[in-house]
């Protein structure tokens, strides 16, 4: 009886290491995670409930062996909540100043942001599109880019002349219509671009930015500095052993995919 109680006591033991953390060193599984997902072309959709930050989130889950709990929100609404510490993570996030008070990142892809314009506003150049008045830019709400197209929100942003909306749709119907002139797009984007009714009607300016890089965003309220070195150790991981590359393969040309993922660490 003995015997088999102290195997019963080493079984519970096993098993309540097990619960967490997945593996040694890996993330604290004492308690579930959140994490918000935002409607945006290739990265997720909500129509199809797939996209690359979906498996990105799924394989966070597999290998932390962590109870993560996923919904969908405004990109707007997630920085709000990973500032007030209620949310735990979010995905393909850009820093900047004020986001690296409350957030901190691990970054798993990298790339550039380009200026979609109407063929009809006779824009060529971005000078073009800052320096004429009648020219509208639309925006994502919460939105931010590389340092040439921030520079030209704010300075239009300035001038009043920048549409806000909570997704891409909105923003292709008023190019469409014409309420705005030009808006500024990734390439998760691109498959939009590919109905022959924008494609007609656009042309895509360049920013001369390097690419800018994305990654997974921890509230640094909800999270502790050696958790979010765990979870940091755990996407570049995914990074190391191809896992990254092989989601990012699954939506774009191999050329474009390894273009997005090869890329140095900010410092």
């Amino acid at each position: 009886m003995i015997h088999r109680g102290l195997i019963g006591l080493l079984a519970g033991l096993a098993l309540a290491a097990a619960s967490t953390c997945a593996f040694a060193g890996g993330p604290d599984c004492t308690r579930p995670f959140t994490l918000a997902l935002h409607d945006h072309g290739l990265l997720y959709s909500q129509d199809t409930n797939a996209g690359i930050d979906k498996d990105f989130a799924d394989e966070l889950a597999r290998r932390s062996g962590c109870e993560i709990r996923v919904s969908l929100m405004s990109r707007a609404r997630i920085w709000k909540v990973i500032e007030s510490g209620a949310l735990d993570f979010s995905l393909s996030g850009i820093t900047n100043e004020e986001r690296d008070r409350y957030a901190s990142f691990a970054w798993y892809f990298s790339d550039r942001f380009y200026l979609l314009v109407r063929k009809d506003a006779g824009i060529r150049q971005l000078s073009d599109f800052e320096h004429n008045d009648n020219f509208q830019l639309g925006v994502i709400r919460s939105f931010r880019y590389g340092q040439s197209a921030n520079e030209l929100v704010d300075t239009l942003a300035a001038a009043n002349r920048v549409s806000q909306a909570g997704g891409l749709d909105p923003l292709y119907q008023a190019l469409m219509r014409g309420s705005i002139q030009g808006m500024i797009i990734e390439p998760f984007d691109y498959p939009a671009l590919d109905e022959k009714r924008i494609r007609d009607i656009t042309t895509i300016v360049e920013f001369n930015d390097p690419a800018t890089p994305h990654g997974l965003i921890m509230s640094k309220k909800a999270l502790s500095p050696e958790e979010r070195d765990k979870w940091r150790a755990l996407v570049e991981e995914m990074r190391a052993d191809g896992t990254v590359r092989r989601i990012f393969r699954k939506y774009f040309k191999p050329e474009l995919a390894d273009s997005m993922v090869d890329f140095t660490l900010p410092r």
